[in-house]
């Protein structure tokens, strides 16, 4: 029998916890991250920017930056609002979201820059 991979993420450390499937793997380079925008675009969900502080990511609902930019296709417009939001909040998790107007949830959300836990 195969054993189980222990992820080290623990409660007690913030530093550690994991948010979505890709905060498993090594943090996105930013073509990678631009991959992910474009695939939001490409699927024609709306995609907005959120962000909070390391210590609420789990039991607090995120602040959003700015409103969701329905309807954008500018991929490097919304890379430039995710940059701002991080130069805005340096210390804060910022994540993107894309929102799918049919199915009424989020399409796609992963954290893309993640703050500096104290």
């Amino acid at each position: 029998m195969s054993e189980v991979q222990d992820y080290k993420s623990r409660l007690s450390d913030p530093a550690s916890r994991k948010f979505e499937t890709l905060s498993y793997l090594p943090a996105l380079t930013p073509a990678q991250i631009r991959n992910q925008v474009e695939y939001i675009v490409s699927k024609g969900w709306n995609p907005a920017i959120e962000h909070t502080e390391p210590e609420n990511a789990f039991d607090h609902y995120w602040y959003m930056w700015k409103l969701p930019m329905f309807g954008e296709t500018d991929v490097d417009h919304i890379l430039k609002e995710a940059e701002a939001c991080h130069k805005a909040n340096p210390h804060n998790h910022v994540r993107l979201v894309g929102y799918d107007n049919f199915k009424q949830s989020q399409g796609a959300a992963l954290v893309i820059y993640r703050g500096k836990t104290v």
